[in-house]
């Protein structure tokens, strides 16, 4: 038997493709948060990196800790069914190649949140938008994105998805402006159990309590 348990932290998106690949493949799991700026010494001893999330797994008596999201999701892939990424290796290779994509998008997103200046926030803000462009363009028009199931995919635009319902009550930055079929995307996850479930219930106020302490044009539009 497994047992397994998420070390996380409340804001991570990369925790919750972890979270939501978990629930979709039905896999009981505890969640444990910590506090990043005060990281405990047992999960340094987990983690060399000191990033989450690391998933502990308890097997046969003994504990391991399993660190990076990409090496967890491959994992869980591998242990548990259904699986969330195509048989086939090409299709398989290109769904990973968009969700490399994913992260470079959370690169993005937090470049743009700690822009110090409009003028920064704004090149921020148009590297945000061109990135998308290309996903309406590229991603979903692929016929291979279109007839697939819920996949790890989705699983990583979830949370890239979550951080704009904050962004949008600061401003209206237009990233999606003439994306249809983003916007219809972005919604459709929004509504699925376990992207809803991947992030507490606070999550947009604790976002905002985060951006606030940065010394960034967002955190000025705040004020």
């Amino acid at each position: 038997m497994v047992t397994l348990t998420l070390i996380s932290h409340v804001l991570c998106p990369y925790v919750q493709r972890i979270s939501i690949s978990l629930q979709e493949k039905g896999v009981p799991f505890e969640r444990r948060d910590i506090d990043l700026s005060a990281k405990p010494d047992w999960f340094l001893k987990l983690s060399p990196l000191g990033k989450v999330p690391v998933l502990i797994v308890e097997q046969d008596g003994q504990q391991h800790s399993v660190f990076e999201s990409s090496v967890i999701l491959q994992y869980l892939e591998e242990m548990f069914a259904p699986p969330m990424l195509d048989n086939d290796p090409l299709i398989r290779a290109r769904q990973r190649s968009w969700i490399e994509v994913g992260s470079s998008l959370l690169n993005d997103i937090a470049g743009f949140y700690m822009a110090p200046t409009e003028s920064h926030l704004e090149e921020k803000r148009e590297k945000l938008a061109s990135g998308f462009r290309r996903v309406e363009e590229e991603l979903l028009t692929a016929s291979w994105f279109q007839a697939a199931d819920f996949s790890l995919v989705d699983c990583v635009y979830a949370p890239v998805f979550r951080y704009f319902d904050v962004f949008e009550q600061i401003d209206d930055f237009g990233i999606f402006q003439s994306l249809e079929r983003t916007r219809e995307w972005r919604l459709r996850l929004s509504r699925r159990a376990s992207v809803k479930d991947a992030a507490p219930d606070n999550y947009p106020a604790l976002l905002r309590e985060f951006l606030k302490r940065k010394e960034s044009a967002l955190a000025v539009r705040m004020a």
